[in-house]
């Protein structure tokens, strides 16, 4: 393994605790960390439902952060880690940031816009195209997606259950 493969999974590995933190909250565990120079500089997990926001996606929230730290609203050189893969939203956002690098660990295959559904971060038709490598540690995250939303299903059965029984 490569020094920079180690470090993709040492940066993945930061991204999943923000998206344990995430579910632990009740938010869709995604967690996202902005590195440049091999130093994390902002952090970021979905708080979409907390805040009331729907654009609070834990890209959002990292690169939001991300700004105000280095006073600048362009964030070359700078590489996102991400727990699944970006939505159109955040995909759009990455563009316009300057993201040099992408990496993410499970795939999105109903709003993926980093390969998997669409390939915004990668068209040629905007004046910016953003290096991908999908699915670092891609098991550990998909596990911690898919676990959280059967979990989710069975509170909503369970709920929808007793709706019926009180009735």
């Amino acid at each position: 393994m490569t020094s920079q493969q180690q470090l993709d999974q040492q940066f993945m590995a930061e991204a999943l605790v923000l998206a344990s933190q995430a579910e632990q909250q009740g938010e869709i565990p995604v967690g996202a960390v902005l590195v440049c120079d091999n130093k994390i500089i902002a952090r970021g997990w979905n708080q979409s439902i907390q805040l009331h926001d729907p654009s609070a996606h834990a890209e959002m929230i990292a690169i939001r952060q991300a700004g105000a730290t280095v006073a600048n609203y362009r964030m070359l050189d700078c590489t996102l880690y991400v727990t699944l893969e970006p939505c159109p939203m955040c995909a759009g956002l990455l563009v316009h940031s300057r993201i040099k690098r992408l990496v993410f660990g499970a795939s999105d295959l109903k709003t993926g816009s980093a390969g998997s559904v669409f390939n915004l971060v990668a068209s040629d038709k905007l004046n910016h195209q953003i290096e991908v490598l999908p699915g670092v540690l891609a098991e550990e995250c998909s596990t911690m997606l898919s676990a959280f939303f059967k979990r989710r299903r069975a509170e909503k059965k369970t709920l929808k259950q007793q709706t019926k029984i009180n009735d």
